[in-house]
Order: structure tokens, then sequence, then C-alpha cells
């Protein structure tokens, strides 16, 4: 006798939500680290800046460092909009992590119940195959008599 179970494509379906949670949680942190570098860019390049204009500040024109100041300003705003994008990417992060958890746990539990299904199934088949084996047993100790 093969065990069957009647709910395996529950546990199938929950098996394949926690690898879409998984893939979707791997996607999120990808980003996460696309804008983590991207800021990281940006305020190097801020530096840069910044040194360009401490060293030119004695032997260049008003315009040349206004034109600088102007591009650090540009880049601090545009590090602001990055730093929130960060922030929205960790966000993101933290919630597919908790999708992950949750259809974890949801696969856990059904492959928990599959389990305690299968011991029940085999403490049957076993009863059952005892009591062939008792049949047989008394049936021999009948004919002896």
């Amino acid at each position: 006798m093969r065990f069957r179970y009647p709910l395996q494509k529950i546990v199938d379906l929950k098996s394949i939500e926690k690898n879409h949670a998984e893939w979707m949680l791997s996607r999120a942190l990808g980003i996460l680290r696309n804008e983590q570098s991207a800021l990281r860019e940006l305020m190097e390049e801020r530096d840069l800046v910044w040194e360009q204009l401490a060293e030119s500040s004695a032997r260049t024109t008003v315009s040349q460092m206004k034109l600088l100041q102007e591009y650090a300003d540009h880049l601090d705003r545009r590090i602001r909009r990055k730093s929130a994008e960060v922030d929205k990417a960790k966000a993101e992060v933290a919630e597919k992590q908790n999708e992950l958890a949750a259809k974890m746990k949801e696969e856990q539990v059904w492959t928990k119940v599959k389990e305690k299904a299968y011991e029940q199934f085999v403490m049957t088949v076993r009863k059952k195959e005892q009591d062939q084996l008792d049949e047989i047993a008394l049936t021999r100790s009948v004919r002896t008599v």
C-alpha cells in the first residue's frame, strides 16, 4: 500500500510560494545593493568636488568657484534623494524578509501536517500487518490442536 497525501497540492503550493518569496527577497536585496552603491558614488563625487573647491579657492575665479558650489549643492540634493531611495529599499527588504518568514512558517506547518498523516498511515499499515500475522498465527495454532 502506498501513501497518498490528499492535500499534497497545498504542500506543493506552499513550497512554491516560499520559493517565490525567496526570489523576491533576493531581488529586493539586489536593488538595495545597487542603491547603496549609487549613493556611495555620489558621496565620493561630492567629496571630490569639495576637495577641488578647497584646493582651487586661491587660484580660480569666483564664477568657477560658484559653479563648483552649485554642482556640490546639486550633488547634495541627489544624495538626499538617493538616501530616501536607500531607506525605501531597506524597508522593502524588511517587508520581503517578513513575507518570507511567513511563507516558511506556512510551508513548515503544512509539511508537519503531512508528516503526521504519514506517521498515522504507517501506524495503520503496521496494525493491519500485525493483525494479519496474529490471524495467521491463530489459524496455525488452531490447526495444530
